[in-house]
């Protein structure tokens, strides 16, 4: 039993990223909430959107690992990126971490004028799977 990730043809192909995927019945399913680029406190640990991104990935990891997931469960991201941050910066610091072997997951980005953490660049949440 397997996630099936689909790249349709009528649609762009890309290594980055998946246009739909199907999880097969009897999956446990993980939501991720947003996560922000601060330590333990709170404190968002620079002003340096690529430091930003990989510590929130890390502490998407940090809550995945709690639910007994992992990166590489994950089948949906979602990334929001401020407006003013370097979204090359952003995404360089963080792609290789999101991506896995097989078919890329679906990801879905946006710019946006803010965040709910003061200073926050980056935000990200995701949809995990885990397979019986």
């Amino acid at each position: 039993m397997d996630i099936t990730y689909l790249q349709p043809e009528g649609l762009v192909r890309s290594p980055a990223f998946s246009h739909a995927a199907v999880v097969p019945a009897g999956a446990a399913t993980v939501y991720l909430g947003g996560q922000n680029g601060v330590d333990a406190s709170g404190t968002v640990v620079s002003d340096d959107v690529a430091e930003q991104s990989l510590r929130a990935v890390a502490n998407a990891r940090l809550a995945l690992e709690a639910a007994g997931a992992s990166l590489a469960d994950v089948v949906h991201w979602t990334v929001l990126i401020h407006v003013d941050a370097d979204l090359g910066a952003a995404y360089g610091a963080i792609a290789p971490q999101l991506a896995r072997e097989g078919a890329p997951p679906l990801v879905t980005a946006a710019r946006v004028a803010g965040l709910g953490v003061p200073g926050a660049l980056i935000e990200v949440s995701a949809i995990a799977a885990l397979l019986p």
